[in-house]
């Protein structure tokens, strides 16, 4: 082999890089050089251009893999954009088309009625139904109201009952003719101040969530407001919400942790039923009197000692329960006459009540008639 020949251009380099890996490389080069010339490949003069030309290519073939690997990633990850978008779209359509498969139509309203299935989040989809009057979903594992649900201006019945949410986005303020929010069997722990926004409601019912333990005070601009379920919660006190609202006419809060009734009780003058079954009310004031719409009051599993005698003054007064009470007073009531009336008789109900407050007003009469009697006994001893 001519010396010529000993020495590869950095094209001929190239090649053998081609098909050789860079642990084979020099390897390759040499079996390319008669060891007769080989002492001549080594000199200064003769290497360098070698070193040189193999550096200059190897750095360029990386640079193109580099370059390759990453035009191959970006690829990639364009390709699963695109398949993720597509497996959106279809999601989507899936269920929009289950969506619109749960919607009837009852006296006039588009309702969306789904119960016992899995729908932990509602899709966005579900913004092409926006002309939907009625939401009941129930049981269905929900646990978040999505905040686009203010764009649903048409709803006036939000029926979500018996599901696992924790908030109330402030976003239902946007709905002006909501009716009716029924949220009762959740995992709410207040009530935002925008629902004072919803001018149009009428029934609230948030019972049985367990850590509710007040609400707003703007809560009292809902003029409409007539019917408020507050059962199973935290309160010890009836809201100060409440007892500004002109229109409330019943109320429960019963199972609660109320130990007293505020002496302004008498501000929910339009009041007509009032349940507070199951709390720790120790005494009533005397300015329940004043509440001549009552006909229901359910005091029932209390603490209560004793009954006020301003309460037969209450002449609208047609159902009470003192039942499960420590009252100070045993009132035994007459024998009915027949057994239909004995099966309609609450044993601790109105009859009981008057009964009650007859036998007390007695005695403490004849206690008042037994002090004059032991001091003119003292004065005569004398």
């Amino acid at each position: 082999m001519s010396r010529g020949k000993s020495v590869n251009t950095a094209n001929d380099l190239a090649h053998m890089l081609d098909y050789n890996d860079a642990g084979n490389q020099c390897t390759t080069i040499q079996k390319q050089i008669p060891m007769a010339e080989l002492e001549c490949v080594r000199t200064m003069t003769e290497t360098a251009p070698c070193i040189g030309s193999f550096s200059a290519v190897k750095t360029l073939w990386e640079v193109r893999i580099q370059k390759i690997n990453e035009e191959l990633r970006k690829e990639k990850e364009f390709r699963q954009r695109a398949v993720g978008r597509l497996t959106l779209v279809w999601e989507e359509r899936v269920s929009l088309a289950k969506l619109k498969e749960k919607v009837i139509t009852e006296d006039g309203r588009v309702i969306l009625k789904i119960e016992q299935e899995e729908w932990k989040m509602l899709p966005s989809c579900l913004l092409k139904l926006n002309h939907l009057q009625e939401w009941q979903l129930h049981r269905i594992s929900l646990v978040k109201i999505p905040e686009f649900i203010g764009r649903f201006q048409n709803l006036i019945v939000l029926d979500l009952s018996r599901n696992a949410i924790e908030k109330v986005p402030k976003e239902i303020g946007q709905l002006p003719n909501l009716q009716e929010l029924l949220l009762s069997y959740n995992k709410i722990k207040s009530v935002p101040k925008e629902l004072s926004n919803c001018i149009s409601l009428g029934r609230l019912e948030l019972a049985v969530n367990r850590d509710i333990c007040d609400l707003p005070l703007q809560l009292s601009d809902l003029k409409k407001l007539y019917h408020v379920d507050l059962s199973m919660n935290q309160f010890t006190t009836i809201p100060s919400a409440l007892l500004n609202m002109p229109s409330l006419e019943w109320l429960d809060m019963g199972s609660n942790k109320l130990q007293q009734l505020p002496d302004t009780i008498d501000r929910m003058e339009n009041l007509h039923t009032l349940w507070l079954q199951r709390n720790e009310i120790t005494h009533l004031p005397e300015t329940i009197s004043n509440m001549k719409n009552l006909s229901t009051l359910v005091l029932s599993n209390n603490k209560l000692r004793d009954i006020p005698a301003c309460m037969q003054q209450m002449t609208n007064l047609r159902f009470v329960n003192f039942r499960d009470n420590p009252l100070q007073l045993q009132v035994t009531l007459p024998p009915c006459k027949n057994t239909e009336e004995e099966e309609e008789r609450e044993l601790f109900g109105i009859q009981f009540m008057h009964m009650y407050i007859q036998e007390s007003l007695s005695r403490a009469e004849n206690l008042d008639n037994c002090i004059p009697v032991a001091s003119a006994t003292i004065n005569d001893n004398e």
